[in-house]
């Protein structure tokens, strides 16, 4: 790993809409927070931050939050030495008018990244830190630079903390299970934050169906609507499909995401969606099922296989994945709850997680191109 490069205390501007499901404004809330936590000043420009009320309430010391309007009024505010633009998003021409005339009257370099989505298919390796000149308009003769986030060296890394690792090592799980109002009696625990996934069903009866009891840990929105639906259909059609009462259900507010990388450190079996959930289940170290935001085309499977790949996934694991992201619609959903299912899953992903905590996270990434955006 790379030594920490002596920085001056910068100002970025990250640019972030949301679009649907929270993913995107948590990855920059956890960006925001990452660069603030190491000395770095950060305005966070969204168009709803109203998710941050449950996602972040108490705020965080060097995050500014702003609401990003159209047009964007400035107010007198100066562009920061860094700009980023999240999953595509395009900054308003007269930010990034302002951006370039104070570049010119300064003399600074530029900085201005277009921050991608994750991916572990080989093309956002090639294109990781490739450079993009603005032809025309406001920002004609600027660079942006595309920063891929990703599982290897030669990608833009993943969002870590520096402390993450001592925090969950310190960890009491009851304590917190207890916080949250779940009487924990030493049953096998199994999160679920999910859209609909099409593995479901089995899921929930394999758990009914074994010998050791479960509960499962619903997160609020979509996981706990798909539960409830699949409840008030079975209870119709199949009434003793859990006579025996090996399943229990704890149902979770809306979780800060402190309280989420909580969640994922409790449970025996995690289930996660989109980008920012499967990087902390990765960092939880526990065996994890992942629902990959669908595509068209289906070009999400091909993103699936391609982390399935950088996993290394035994056999059990791919097909899981496949039968939970109705990859394949035959597939059925393995026996997942035998102990050697679940060890095995969680040596896979112990040794990926290993694989990654000896590389640089992605805000010392990007720390490093803002020493020096000209050097890629």
């Amino acid at each position: 790993m790379l030594c920490a490069p002596t920085l001056p205390n910068l100002q970025w501007d990250i640019f972030c809409r949301v679009i649907d499901n929270f993913g995107d404004i948590g990855v920059c809330w956890r960006l925001a927070v990452n660069l603030a936590g190491r000395g770095q000043r950060v305005r966070l420009w969204v168009d709803d931050a109203s998710a941050l009320q449950w996602m972040a309430p108490a705020g965080e010391p060097g995050v500014e939050v702003r609401v990003w309007t159209t047009p964007l009024y400035l107010d007198g505010i100066t562009p920061g030495d860094v700009l980023i633009e999240a999953f595509g998003c395009e900054i308003d021409p007269e930010f990034i008018a302002a951006y370039a005339g104070d570049l010119r009257t300064s003399g600074k370099k530029c900085a201005w990244i277009n921050l991608e989505y994750l991916s572990a298919e080989p093309y956002a390796r090639r294109c990781h830190g490739l450079p993009s000149p603005v032809a025309n308009g406001p920002s004609q003769g600027l660079t942006k630079h595309f920063f891929y986030p990703g599982f290897t060296p030669d990608s833009g890394g993943l969002l870590r903390e520096p402390d993450l690792m001592a925090r969950q090592a310190t960890f009491n799980r009851r304590a917190w299970l207890a916080q949250q109002g779940v009487d924990w009696r030493g049953e096998r625990l199994i999160s679920l934050f999910c859209y609909e996934p099409a593995g479901l069903p089995a899921l929930l009866q394999q758990c009914a169906g074994a010998d050791t009891p479960t509960r499962l840990l619903v997160t609020a929105g979509r996981a706990q609507a798909a539960v409830q639906r699949w409840l008030d259909e079975q209870n119709r059609l199949q009434p003793n499909w859990n006579k025996r009462e090996k399943l229990r259900f704890s149902y979770l507010p809306a979780l800060t995401q402190n309280d989420f990388d909580r969640l994922l450190w409790s449970c025996d079996l995690n289930t996660v969606r989109g980008e920012d959930s499967l990087v902390r289940a990765l960092w939880a170290g526990q065996p994890f099922l992942w629902q990959i935001y669908p595509q068209q085309d289906d070009a999400h499977h091909a993103k699936l296989n391609a982390f399935l790949d950088w996993l290394d996934a035994p056999a059990s694991l791919r097909q899981a994945h496949s039968c939970w992201n109705a990859i394949d619609a035959n597939a059925p959903l393995p026996p997942l709850l035998g102990a050697n299912t679940l060890a095995c899953w969680q040596t896979c992903v112990v040794a990926a997680r290993t694989r990654v905590l000896e590389q640089d996270d992605l805000t010392h990434r990007l720390l490093v191109f803002a020493a020096n955006p000209t050097q890629r």
